[in-house]
């Protein structure tokens, strides 16, 4: 038998079984919310909640993770796949996803319990998006104001461009543009900040410009009305402008290729604009995920502190969290490498204990936090200014690396070997902070190609140059099945020299 709302506030819990309804989401988000922001101090979007099913998560897992994302034929691949292994227990589904965006959506699986529903609102609609709104990659690279609208427009251009000019036709360039998307994105240096709606206002000048006679795209444009001849459009002063060395291929080849049409361009542009709005999320797995666990953590034991959840709650989300940060040894079968909520958890905990009940080589190590007391402020102050690489490096103790029994080994591709190259003494817990914050790295990860010719009065030669980071090559299938796709787009001869 289910339990009243009445009989539930009465008791003094927000809910007293797994059933779930509105109202008491309702009840236990004020409840979080209180916690989040009078004690934590946390500084957030507006939340959106909403229930989906299963079969919606599994789509949203398909395309990013995005509420509106255009089609193509890799995220219906993505969803058989995912669909199938959960199908058949091999694999699960994520409790939420949430989106970076103003407000922020989070999304919940209708199959939780309400405990379930509890930790996911305290992870997602509080700990993420309290991370979006103050990290300064995001705030310097995404525009979470805009992003939604940007998207409806993209998905909406792309169909109407299916419609003008063939699905194959689109599906080419989208192939090619996503082969490229890691080389799609501006690293160091940053453009004029744009808000997606002033980007959309260009669009129409642009379009205004490329097309000289009424084309439906312009129904793809919100509240667009093409407004005569444009101005003095910054595309087209960018042109010249560009520099070489250009890290960003696909801006490179969306200004400057002598074979795209208006519309192809424009598809390269909103495939850019999406590699770029997910870049920070690259660099910010542990800090993110640790962020948002540690706040899931200190909400639901607040919670049956003061007597909102009951032993047995608090008990499954126990189960639940500790499923989350579990940590395979080196030598387990399950063994995957650094799980980032474990990492980020445990670094962000740590953290706290320093602040509060510091020992001697806490002092030594962290003179200007320990025993401060003042956690809140040095969690808020990391997770605004730090990246995962920076993080690593300024707060990652040695207690920490005791616990996750971390070493490091020497990287020698010519030895027939491995080497342990530092155990835990003073300077190998040095050795194996830095080794474990350069895993984070992007440069270690991508490569690093860059545009640094381009004989546009001659042969129309584009030429590009990979700088190798630690000696490691580029696979050769994949390196020859991407330098066909830099081709299409350029239309041209395209040659890759190594640094």
């Amino acid at each position: 038998m289910s339990v009243t709302a009445t009989q539930s506030a009465d008791s003094g819990l927000l809910y007293t079984d797994s059933e779930w309804d509105f109202e008491t989401l309702q009840r236990a988000y004020d409840a979080i919310e209180r916690i989040a922001l009078d004690d934590l101090g946390l500084d957030v979007y507006p939340n959106q909640v909403e229930i989906i099913s299963s079969e919606q998560m599994l789509d949203a897992y398909s395309s990013h993770g995005m509420p509106l994302m255009y089609q193509h034929w890799s995220f219906g691949k993505r969803f058989a796949r995912d669909e199938t292994l959960y199908r058949r227990g091999f694999q699960g589904l994520a409790y939420e996803i949430v989106i970076n965006s103003n407000p922020c959506i989070a999304y919940l699986m209708e199959e939780n319990t309400m405990t379930m529903q509890a930790l996911v609102m305290a992870h997602a609609s509080f700990g993420h998006n309290h991370f979006f709104k103050n990290n300064y990659l995001f705030r310097q690279w995404t525009d979470a104001d805009g992003i939604l609208g940007y998207l409806d427009f993209a998905k909406k251009y792309i169909i109407r461009c299916e419609d003008n000019y063939g699905h194959e036709e689109v599906e080419e360039i989208l192939d090619a543009a996503h082969a490229i998307m890691d080389q799609g994105v501006f690293r160091y240096r940053r453009r004029p900040r744009l808000s997606e709606t002033e980007k959309l206002d260009r669009v129409r000048r642009r379009l205004a410009h490329d097309q000289s006679t009424f084309n439906d795209l312009w129904r793809t444009l919100p509240d667009a009305s093409p407004d005569g001849e444009p101005e003095d459009d910054e595309d087209e002063r960018e042109i010249g402008d560009i520099q070489l060395p250009e890290e960003n291929l696909l801006y490179f080849l969306e200004k400057q290729s002598p074979v795209l049409a208006p519309w192809q361009r424009e598809i390269l542009r909103i495939v850019r604009n999406i590699s770029q709005y997910f870049y920070p999320q690259k660099q910010t797995k542990v800090m993110n995920e640790g962020c948002a666990t540690f706040v899931h953590h200190y909400i639901m034991n607040k919670l049956h502190e003061e007597g909102m959840i009951s032993d047995g709650a608090l008990m499954e989300f126990l189960h639940s969290h500790t499923s989350v940060v579990f940590q395979p040894d080196f030598d387990d079968p399950r063994y995957s490498g650094i799980n980032p909520y474990a990492l980020g958890f445990a670094m962000m905990e740590d953290i706290r204990r320093i602040c509060e009940t510091p020992d001697a080589e806490d002092r030594e190590w962290f003179p200007d936090i320990a025993g401060t007391g003042a956690w809140r402020e040095v969690l808020r102050d990391a997770w605004a200014n730090f990246r995962d690489e920076s993080f690593i490096l300024q707060y990652l103790s040695p207690k920490v690396m005791r616990h996750f029994h971390l070493f490091a080994l020497a990287d020698d591709g010519s030895s027939p070997f491995y080497t342990v190259d530092a155990i835990h003494n003073e300077e190998g817990f040095r050795q194996v902070r830095e080794a474990l914050a350069s895993m984070y790295d992007l440069a270690r990860h991508e490569a690093d190609i860059q545009v640094v010719g381009a004989n546009l009065a001659g042969d129309r030669t584009l030429k590009l140059r990979h700088t190798p980071i630690a000696s490691t090559p580029i696979d050769e299938a994949t390196r020859d099945d991407v330098m066909a796709y830099v081709k299409r787009l350029w239309g041209h001869k395209v040659e890759l020299e190594s640094a």
